[in-house]
């Protein structure tokens, strides 16, 4: 129940409530798995009978380690006790004996615990990371575990044994066949119990000889190269005896075969030539449509079934979708040709007939991001699907006039920046309005399977879907357009989208969240005469960099989030840049398509093809409670930025967060000062324009490139401030992975994210920055233009940190559209998605 976005303790209560109502369920000893107390307790209030809590330590003393045992017992429960103390982790043999013996003595000498209630946790630990000090972490455990049995009368052993392998994560086989032969020698030396998915453990006796010795050596640390040895098996686990094809023999094969094969391994060198010659073929094509019906579909089809089946990744597929679309342009004339030919002697147009359906796809009015819908587009293309995309920032009529006179299949909504999710909203009440029944499609990464249900799905009487992602939308549409598959389809997303309105409901009813006022008596208290504000900056007012060094910027890219945008995601502990080349699945298409970002990117730099502008500024400032007050020169106030507090119910001694809580208040008597910025990458139309007629691979890779630049220009700008032009941290020496994980003082939040969930605060932001005289500007919805494009403040104060307003209740909201001088019910429009009410 640590789930970040889960309140823990009403959580765990309802789900032990829950299972509580079920027989089968309720007669099994429960484990309360928290890091939370207050959450353990939350479930040890519900649970029937005996349980076991996981867990407590002597991390946070013994004081508190003893409260918390108290509490324990008097609930009846066992606890799990994990091998801390003050001083942190224990990983040798002799520091868990100590620690585990030193808990025991506190819990049954004076808490009063019956030893077998006792269960120790001394810490199984990952072997085989590269790093020669964790080799023996399984030798630790099992001696730990031997002398702990040996001492400490009546006590249990436990441990997660999943721990051990994490080093070959994706290697299942290989995992599994380490956990037997770890626990067959820990339940030898005492260890009572574990957690381990027990149902894909090898007998021990029938591990493959070979397997058996490899873990056996690398578990008692007999052999140096162990680790490597092991990897080196697994990496050979599974790989067939073939090489790969790196010649050109696949050309003698018939001219079907031949599209497959270029269609599925994305080589587009040959099939201009493959589709003429299967044109030429009148005895066995007599249309040129039944090419694309023919071996064209059929190559996709498998192209289909290896995506859907994790065997074949989306930038291979996007390569396969620009394969077909040379092969279709080709013969796009010819078909042209026939048509108009056929329209004039018959009246009818049958070319539409060649596609399993048609999707009107289109990124909503406000809203310029369009890189997942893309993705979608091609990969419903892949799948013989007519996609007519409309592009960014579509007004409402227009989606619903295409559809209609296109006799649209189904009518896909995509937005990444939370106003357009009232969009979709409007666009959903307007097909309502219209009578129409097409199935309504919504993805973006500001969608959720929530609120889709909750606010767009009431909304329309036709099927409303959320599609999580590219890989999905082929199975919805597909269930759609079945005929003996729609009618439960449907009725099964309904039911489930009525569970969870009932599930969200429910939870406004539980949730706590304290008054306004309360939060602001709680705020973050900084000393300001201990923990002054930072120095001032070099400079007030703005500056403006103009077609930036980009060999200044790409240092700075993470391209974590690029390899997520082609959809390819390592397995701990190859998720990250660049681990993930390591990965068992993945490893290798995520190092081909980084290499072809790495080519791309070095043409753009040589070409000049994009170019960065950008604008920052400082201006003096002060904080009047949740609000910031920004200065002239002069100390007249001539803007102010509005704040959002927290207000969820907190543990007694945390703070309830507010931006405004990092700048010096106004009565402090100390001036301090705030920053601003914006940056856009340039450029991206004009560069998608030269491939988008034939290319969705490069122009989607354009696309993926400059997002990165931008964000990697806002990082590269931030360093600059933070070292130069505010000077508050002039001696940092950060490399770039230290930097994409904020390990640098102050902060940037942006409007419109988790700090301030308000989009409106960005016109501020432009009158004090006029960022639209580098040509950032905004759109109605407030979404940036061009849309690889970053803004936000600087915040420099050393206690400054990012956090989540999380969800706001009425009386903050009210008190809000008061000091910003709205409506409402304009303010509740805006702050939609985090509203801990029903505006309804």
């Amino acid at each position: 129940m640590d789930e970040g976005m889960l309140d823990g303790k009403m959580a765990m209560a309802k789900f032990v409530n829950l299972i509580s109502s079920e027989p089968d369920v309720a007669k099994l000893p429960l484990c309360i798995d928290s890091s939370n107390f207050e959450t353990l307790e939350a479930g040890l209030k519900c649970t029937q009978g005996k349980c076991i809590v996981n867990s407590i330590s002597l991390k946070e003393g013994e004081q508190d380690f003893v409260e918390k045992a108290k509490k324990i017992r008097r609930y009846g429960a066992a606890v799990i006790v994990m091998a801390f103390d003050e001083e942190g982790q224990a990983t040798d043999i002799q520091r868990k004996v100590d620690i585990c013996a030193r808990s025991y003595r506190i819990l049954v000498e004076k808490v009063g615990f019956n030893p077998q209630d006792v269960i120790f946790d001394p810490n199984i630990l990952t072997i085989a990371t590269g790093m020669e000090e964790h080799n023996e972490y399984g030798i630790t455990y099992i001696e730990a575990t031997r002398l702990i049995k040996a001492t400490l009368p009546g006590c249990r052993v436990s441990g997660g044994v999943s721990n051990f392998s994490f080093s070959f994560r994706g290697k299942e086989r290989v995992r599994e066949a380490m956990h037997s032969v770890f626990l067959y020698h820990a339940i030898k030396a005492g260890m009572d119990m574990g957690i381990v998915n027990a149902g894909n453990l090898p007998v021990y006796s029938s591990i493959e000889a070979k397997l058996l010795q490899l873990c056996e050596n690398l578990l008692w640390n007999k052999d140096p190269e162990g680790t490597e040895k092991l990897l080196i098996y697994a990496q050979e686990m599974g790989k067939s005896d073939k090489k790969a094809v790196v010649d050109d023999d696949w050309r003698g094969g018939d001219v079907e075969d031949r599209l497959e094969y270029a269609l599925v391994r994305g080589i587009d060198k040959y099939v201009v030539d493959d589709t003429e010659e299967a044109r030429a073929d009148s005895t066995k094509y007599p249309r040129p449509l039944n090419i694309i019906e023919g071996p064209l579909m059929k190559g996709m089809g498998v192209v289909g079934d290896l995506f859907g089946s994790g065997k074949m990744f989306l930038p291979q597929v996007i390569k396969s979708a620009r394969v077909m679309k040379k092969a279709v342009g080709y013969l796009i004339p010819y078909m042209e040709k026939e048509r108009e030919e056929n329209f004039r002697l018959t009246g009818i147009d049958d070319l539409k007939s060649a596609f399993t359906g048609t999707v009107v796809l289109a990124t909503v009015k406000g809203d310029v991001h369009d890189i997942g819908k893309n993705i979608v587009g091609v990969v419903l293309g892949c799948n013989n699907y007519r996609v007519i995309d409309l592009g960014v920032m579509t007004p409402c009529q227009k989606i619903l006039d295409t559809a209609v006179l296109e006799k649209a299949d189904f009518v896909g909504l995509s937005g990444l920046i939370t106003p357009s999710l009232d969009e979709m909203i409007h666009v959903a009440k307007e097909m309502e309005r219209n009578r129409m029944n097409l199935p309504l499609l919504i993805g973006g990464a500001t969608t959720s399977k929530t609120h889709t249900a909750v606010k767009i799905a009431p909304k329309y009487s036709g099927p409303t879907v959320h599609v999580l992602d590219a890989s999905k939308s082929v199975v919805v549409c597909g269930s759609l357009l079945d005929p003996k598959k729609k009618n439960d389809f449907v009725e099964e997303v309904a039911e489930e989208y009525q569970e969870i309105r009932e599930d969200h409901y429910d939870s406004l009813k539980d949730r706590i969240y304290v008054s306004i006022e309360f939060a602001r008596e709680h705020r973050l208290k900084i000393d300001w005469n201990e923990v002054p504000p930072a120095v001032p900056p070099t400079f007030l007012g703005r500056k403006i960099f103009d077609d930036y060094d980009l060999s200044r910027i790409i240092p700075c890219i993470d391209w974590k989030p690029f390899f997520d945008v082609w959809q390819l995601r390592g397995k701990y502990p190859n998720r990250g840049y660049p681990n993930i080349f390591n990965d068992a699945t993945v490893g290798v298409e995520a190092k081909r398509l980084f290499d072809e970002g790495q080519s791309m990117l070095s043409r753009i730099v040589s070409e000049r093809s994009l170019s960065c502008r950008g604008v920052l500024g400082f201006w003096r400032a002060n904080a009047v409670s949740d609000d910031i007050h920004v200065y002239d020169n002069a100390n007249n106030h001539i803007e102010t930025f509005f704040g959002l507090r927290q207000q969820a119910e907190k543990p007694a001694n945390e703070s309830y967060f507010c931006l405004s809580d990092f700048v010096a208040p106004k009565d402090s008597g100390k001036m301090d000062h705030i920053g601003l910025f914006a940056v856009s990458c340039f450029g991206v139309d004009e560069l998608c324009k030269k491939f988008e007629s034939y290319d969705d691979y490069n122009m989607i890779m354009v696309k993926a490139l400059a997002d990165r630049l931008a964000e990697a220009f806002a990082e590269e700008l931030h360093t600059r401030v933070r070292k130069e032009f505010w000077g508050y941290s002039d001696d940092e020496r950060l490399t770039a992975a230290e930097m994409h994980k904020i390990k640098y003082t102050g902060i940037r939040p942006a409007p419109g994210y988790p700090s301030q969930p308000d989009h409106t605060e960005k016109t501020t932001m432009w009158k004090l920055l006029n960022a639209d005289d580098i040509g950032t500007q905004l759109t109605e919805s407030l979404a940036m233009i061009p849309a690889a494009s970053v803004s936000g403040l600087y915040f420099a104060h050393p206690k400054s940190t990012y956090f989540a307003t999380g969800k706001l209740s009425k009386d903050q909201v009210v008190d809000y559209a008061r000091r910003k001088g709205q409506d409402v019910e304009t303010t509740e429009k805006w702050l939609l998605p985090v509203l801990a009410y029903d505006v309804n």
